[in-house]
């Protein structure tokens, strides 16, 4: 048998102490085994032993705090760290040179300074929220760059965790997306010249089938109407083709009138909006089979012309599609307003569409929906499914609503 070293707590003086045995055998004159031990104060040992690996310990933390460092500080993001009491404790050498100041100034609640006052809000609610569940965040907002320059920030921020799984606080990265937020306002500009343009040109068109196609209609129907008087009653197969072209003539200018009204809407211009989307509904409730329900505020509502012609153009879109693709027997159209804004929803018990993949039906109308709405300041969302209908809302700030009517 060889020796062995093991290793126990014995009490002395009212606490543990940790004692090395050697145990050993040892043959006598009988033959057997007889146990010899040795006991040792183990207490330096295991002190100095524990000393050792704390030592290893932190060595091996600070250097993996200069690797990040050193890469932290070369990367050109911008990256910073907080703890647990959501006070910053590091921001790395870009975020220095972007801002112009020194590391101290933006420690703890530095950091805020050099914020757009408008955003620091948004910024700091973004992070609460996410910090109470300990999860990812993104939100763009506006710093004040060391050249006095605001300029727009992606920040992205993520919880840190440590070998415990305790949570430790944030590490976020900002980006500089001035560039794409330009790029976005200038789309936006032209895509909001191309509505107008657009508006411009279902005005000039509505008003031509209106005021010309509509008055040369009627120049011919009056002639059909004399030419058919002036039949004999003997000339009985010619007075029937003619009162058959008075008919067509008839159709051709009603139709013409409904193409005006859906190209640019007098009642919408001269009423608001809430007679106007009544209007619509009335007229899609006359020409096709489908039961169309309006609801809205019994007050006419002043709403600026751009929303109100924006949400209309939103509800004839979104009708014009569920006619022809939803198969619905039913749609509903409501009309609200709150302290947040106005919204307007349409809603059908249709086939509906799978709303993530791409529907040649409704795809193109519900790009110009986004688009309307984005350019008010709103907010557009579609909710759909297979055989389930379709849910369009769209809500838009009105700061100053007022209920009086429009004189």
């Amino acid at each position: 048998m060889g020796m062995g070293l093991q290793l126990f707590a014995l009490r002395k003086n009212g606490s543990e102490v940790p004692v090395e045995i050697s145990v050993g055998p040892l043959t006598n004159e009988a033959g057997t085994f007889v146990v010899v031990t040795s006991l040792r104060d183990a207490t330096d040992r295991r002190r100095a032993e524990g000393l050792k690996m704390l030592d290893a310990v932190l060595r091996e933390t600070r250097e993996c705090e200069e690797r990040f460092s050193l890469v932290a500080d070369i990367a050109p993001a911008l990256i910073w760290m907080s703890d647990r009491d959501r006070l910053c404790t590091y921001v790395n050498n870009s975020w220095l040179d972007f801002t112009g100041r020194s590391t101290d100034s933006h420690l703890g609640k530095g950091w805020a300074a050099g914020v757009y006052p408008e955003d620091l809000g948004r910024r700091e609610d973004a992070f609460a929220r996410a910090f109470d569940r300990c999860e990812e965040f993104r939100t763009e907002y506006r710093r004040r760059r060391h050249d006095g320059e605001y300029r727009w920030l992606l920040d992205i921020g993520v919880p840190r965790f440590d070998q415990d799984r305790a949570f430790v606080g944030y590490i976020g990265i900002g980006v500089d997306v001035t560039s794409r937020k330009l790029a976005e306002a200038a789309l936006a500009n032209v895509s909001g010249k191309l509505i107008e343009a657009q508006e411009q040109e279902r005005t000039r068109i509505a008003s031509e089938l209106h005021d010309d196609f509509g008055q040369r209609l009627a120049m011919i129907g009056i002639g059909l109407t004399h030419l058919w008087k002036a039949l004999p009653q003997s000339a009985a197969r010619d007075r029937a083709r003619v009162q058959e072209l008075l008919g067509g003539i008839k159709e051709l200018s009603s139709d013409l009138h409904s193409l005006s009204h859906q190209l640019h809407s007098s009642r919408l211009e001269h009423v608001g909006l809430v007679s106007a989307l009544n209007g619509l509904c009335k007229e899609i409730r006359g020409k096709q089979e489908i039961k169309v329900e309006f609801t809205g505020p019994d007050v006419p509502l002043e709403i600026p012309k751009d929303i109100a012609l924006c949400l209309f153009r939103v509800a004839q879109e979104a009708l014009s599609n569920v006619v022809k693709h939803s198969q619905a027997k039913s749609v509903r159209v409501e009309l609200s307003v709150n302290k947040q804004g106005v919204s307007l929803g349409i809603r059908d018990d249709g086939k509906g569409f799978d709303t993530k993949r791409s529907n040649p039906g409704t795809g193109i109308g519900l790009i110009g929906m986004h688009e309307r709405i984005r350019l008010v300041a709103g907010r557009l969302s579609v909710r759909s499914g297979n055989m389930r209908g379709t849910d369009i809302i769209a809500e838009v700030p009105l700061p100053a609503l007022t209920n009086e009517a429009k004189p």
